[in-house]
């Protein structure tokens, strides 16, 4: 079995250049597969009144800093992913060659600004698509879209953070992947676990990640490097174990 571990670094990287750049090379050092960043415009899905507009404005994803995160992601040998919320963001990032698209669990109820025509962008790609489907959402409208690229829907819950005993693990193991939003590195060993004991071939476990000095929303339910590293080694020797 092969698991590919996604960072999720979201807001996390405080809107420091500098930040991400150290947030990238962490997570390549723990042993992750891919970094992920998410490319919102702030004014499409939040009000400015919002309680963190500040830090939700500081952490946009611009096509400048896109470009910047996906060339120190290769020199580092690491997968640079995104969750695009807006056309233009998918015609920018196919100009970066990204292997593959997020698609994150309130775009799949395409409630927010261009949710569906961005969904369709990504379609045209015909490149593989993560799937969130924490909110929920219509999976049978979700498939056709995508009916020409390779799936994975992810277990998810979209509270953040999540307890350990509010997931499903009945309905967790009929995904291949596993979006997870609690603050320890317990149920994705298990999902690991579960997974392997039903031979899977191939899942996706995604975490949200920080560095210590990480203030920004996303803190509050994401792994500091340390852990996330100690996670990834037991996902490893997991994925060894001839059953």
């Amino acid at each position: 079995m092969k698991v590919m571990v996604v960072a999720e670094i979201a807001s996390n990287w405080d809107g420091s250049i500098a930040k991400a750049k150290k947030i990238i090379k962490e997570c390549k050092k723990a042993g992750a597969d891919a970094v992920k960043f998410q490319m919102w415009r702030a004014s499409d899905l939040y009000n400015s009144k919002h309680p963190n507009w500040n830090e939700i404005k500081k952490s946009e994803v611009t096509f400048e800093k896109a470009k910047l995160f996906k060339k120190f992601a290769d020199e580092e040998k690491i997968e640079f992913l995104s969750s695009a919320f807006y056309p233009d963001a998918v015609i920018f990032l196919e100009k970066l060659n990204v292997k593959k698209y997020k698609i994150a669990s309130r775009t799949c109820l395409f409630k927010d600004p261009y949710s569906y025509e961005t969904l369709i962008s990504k379609a045209k790609t015909r490149k593989p698509v993560i799937i969130s489907m924490g909110m929920g959402g219509n999976k049978q409208k979700i498939k056709k879209i995508f009916k020409k690229n390779n799936i994975t829907f992810c277990y998810c819950i979209s509270k953040y953070p999540t307890q350990f005993h509010e997931i499903d693990w009945n309905n967790a193991i009929r995904f291949d992947g596993f979006s997870d939003h609690t603050t320890d590195i317990i149920a994705p060993i298990v999902f690991t676990i579960l997974k392997k004991t039903h031979n899977s071939k191939n899942i996706l476990i995604e975490k949200h990640v920080k560095l210590a000095s990480s203030k920004g929303p996303d803190a509050s339910s994401s792994l500091e490097i340390k852990k996330f590293s100690e996670m990834i080694s037991s996902i490893r020797t997991i994925e060894k174990i001839k059953i």
